[in-house]
């Protein structure tokens, strides 16, 4: 049953990325958002954690504004998969037209000048548009790294596909993975991470919309050890047509303190630099699965 559900998953992705980059964009908007909405009026398990985060968000929404958010965010997600899915059939043209980022000089300027960049990002809109709009848009390659999928086919069409996009991207093995790009940054590169999420041990706990949460240690970890400066940024879908985008200022290596006490200080910095976007735009943050650390110890419940 395990493999046949593998198969199953692996040519259900297969069937998006071969057919939807086909259809014209308004058709697979509309096809994204009735999948959305489907999917919220089943109230399955991901609909279920995605109200149960957004609670957190947004503490003093009624439970009509949650419903309405979390409508909103599937198909925010759900627009995410579309574009996603039809990427790769992008003009340059179009990429430039679709993305606009503020304050993007903070890491242009400093790549410019010959010094590494770690940036980290939430799971807000979408990340992978970001990358595309980097490397075509602003001619910036970047490394990333992909967490292993079951089954390893799928693993290997998003490496695949994200690589076709011009993305380096390193499996995400633990400490090889890690020296991999910190030789990128020490040679100037710039390096991508998606970190609003850590279930591991070697997560750090920070302080998320007043309660606590598991990030990663890697993003401060690789500017502490490379010389890299690391920034945060968050983006946004402004209206149909166009993503939004923010570099917030850099997150500074404190000048004290044990290798363990600067990361929780840096981690934390990223925290709040991530809950201030996403307080902005909730409706945006695809986050269906459990973060919080009071959600993991309660047994039973959405995921």
């Amino acid at each position: 049953m395990s493999a046949m559900r593998d198969r199953l998953t692996d040519a259900l992705y297969g069937a998006g990325w071969s057919t939807v980059k086909k259809l014209p964009a308004p058709v697979a908007a509309a096809l994204g958002q009735r999948i959305a909405d489907t999917a919220w009026r089943r109230r399955g398990k991901g609909v279920l954690r995605l109200e149960a985060n957004l609670a957190r968000v947004v503490p003093d929404a009624t439970p009509q504004r949650l419903a309405e958010l979390s409508r909103a965010g599937m198909r925010s997600y759900m627009r995410y998969w579309m574009e996603s899915f039809r990427l790769p059939t992008w003009s340059e043209e179009q990429v430039r037209r679709a993305v606009d980022i503020k304050d993007i000089d903070r890491l242009t300027d400093t790549l410019a000048a010959g010094r590494g960049v770690v940036l980290a990002l939430p799971h807000l809109a979408n990340w992978d548009l970001a990358g595309v709009w980097a490397t075509r848009a602003l001619g910036v390659p970047f490394t990333t790294v992909a967490e292993r999928l079951e089954p390893e086919s799928l693993y290997d069409r998003f490496v695949a596909y994200r690589e076709s996009l011009g993305m380096e991207v390193i499996p995400h093995t633990g400490g090889s993975a890690f020296g991999a790009l910190a030789r990128r940054l020490r040679s100037g590169g710039l390096v991508c991470l998606v970190a609003d999420r850590d279930l591991s041990a070697s997560g750090v706990e920070v302080d998320f919309f007043g309660e606590r949460a598991r990030m990663p240690a890697g993003p401060a970890l690789l500017a502490q050890q490379t010389g890299a400066l690391l920034l945060a940024a968050t983006l946004w879908y402004d209206d149909a047509s166009t993503m939004r985008g923010q570099i917030h200022p850099p997150v500074d290596v404190p000048a004290s303190g044990t290798r363990a006490e600067k990361t929780a200080v840096m981690t934390q910095a990223l925290a709040d630099a991530f809950a201030g976007g996403i307080a902005e735009h909730p409706e945006d943050w695809h986050m269906l699965q459990r973060l919080w650390l009071a959600d993991l110890e309660t047994p039973g419940g959405p995921a």
